[in-house]
């Protein structure tokens, strides 16, 4: 089931965005991503977030900020189960235009996104990371 979040689930959400990042992106610093966890709660706070709860408990979720996808993040033991495309999904069909930005060094999230209709319109340098990434956009039609 795709629900949106409640606020006090911000706790279990923000251990799946710090969990899911830093097993995806060995190629940066863990301080990094630890020492901006508080912020991105504060982040998770404002944005859309979508849920995927499984037997009750959240196994996954999308954030956006109006039409950006921040992410999606799916519990380790989860993965490569269909959550986050479920996900993606569910946003499809509430969006007419997505955009993301993913790093080139996460190839299986890059693999993801372009299998799922997203085009590559940039490539920059993430200057908090100095990691190349990329922006890309899905429309519907």
């Amino acid at each position: 089931m795709i629900r949106k979040m409640q606020p006090k689930e911000i706790d279990n959400v923000g251990n799946i965005w710090l969990q899911g990042n830093l097993e995806a992106h060995p190629f940066v610093k863990k301080d990094y991503w630890i020492g901006n966890l508080n912020s991105v709660k504060e982040q998770l706070k404002e944005a859309e977030i979508y849920v995927s709860v499984d037997k009750n408990q959240i196994v996954g979720f999308a954030g956006l900020q109006g039409n950006y996808l921040a992410g999606i993040f799916v519990k380790k033991e989860y993965r490569s189960r269909g959550v986050g495309r479920k996900l993606l999904v569910y946003l499809k069909q509430e969006y007419s235009e997505l955009s993301l930005d993913v790093y080139s060094k996460n190839i299986q999230a890059k693999k993801f996104y372009l299998r799922n209709g997203f085009k590559v319109i940039h490539k920059d340098i993430d200057e908090s990371t100095d990691e190349v990434e990329y922006q890309m956009i899905w429309r519907r039609g």
